[in-house]
Order: C-alpha cells, then structure tokens, then sequence
C-alpha cells in the first residue's frame, strides 16, 4: 500500500482524535463538538461507497455491490438529518464495521492490494469506532 496512502489515513484520524479531546478540554463546547464530530463522520462514510462504485464499474458488475455502494452516503445524510440524536453516533459507529468487512469480502482488487488496504483500514476503523464511544459517552 503506498506510504501516501496509509498517511493521508492517519490524517483523517486528525478530526476523530480531536472532536472529543476538544470537548473534554473544554476548548469546544459538547454541542458544538458533537455536531462537528457528526458531520465529519457522515462525509466520511460517504467516501467509502466510492470505493465499491468504482469497483462495480470497473468489473462490469450489475450484482448487489452497485447498490450497496450507495449505502453508505444514505446512512450518512441520514445521520445528519437526525444528528441531534446520540443513537446517531452508534449508527456510524456500526456502519465503518460493517463496510470494512463488506470490503474485504467484496472487493474484487488483487488480493495483496486487499489484504494491505484492508489491514490498514482495520486499524484505522478501530480507532475511528473508539472516537465515536468517547463522543457517545461524553454525550450521555
């Protein structure tokens, strides 16, 4: 996987770390963090569905895999139509599980590619599921 790659993966942790430690700093307000952290989240389980769209366009796929790759972009316009709403944060929470593990069953790229991008988004789902129980506990 390319060094530029894993990078720019970390660096998109910057606002899942940050979020909650703002708050717990009392730099930012709970409400006003919330709803940040809310709507980073929803951007950037939309990003995900792009992976699975280009997958299926490549590979000439008319099966599920089109569909589902939209998924991700409803959940997360969705959680930003009810973001007042904690269960929210749950909801996303679950869905980065659930597309990391429709990805390594899914995607068609070679299987060293695979397991390196699925390795790499492991770790970083991780971390991104442990930021959103922070918020959540914060929140409750």
């Amino acid at each position: 996987m390319p060094y530029s790659a894993v990078f720019l993966g970390i660096a998109g942790l910057i606002p899942f770390i940050a979020m909650p430690l703002l708050v717990i700093t009392d730099s930012l307000s709970l409400s006003e963090g919330a709803r940040y952290f809310t709507q980073y989240s929803a951007v950037l389980l939309s990003f995900f569905g792009g992976v699975h769209w280009l997958d299926a366009l490549q590979h000439n796929r008319t099966n599920h895999q089109l569909y589902v790759a939209m998924l991700p972009t409803i959940i997360g316009w969705l959680c930003l139509v009810f973001s007042g709403d904690v269960k929210v944060l749950g909801v996303l929470s679950v869905s980065y599980i659930a597309i990391l593990f429709y990805d390594k069953f899914t995607l068609t790229l070679p299987q060293k590619i695979v397991i390196a991008y699925t390795t790499v988004r492991m770790a970083l789902t991780t971390v991104v599921v442990i930021c959103h129980a922070v918020m959540i506990v914060l929140l409750t």
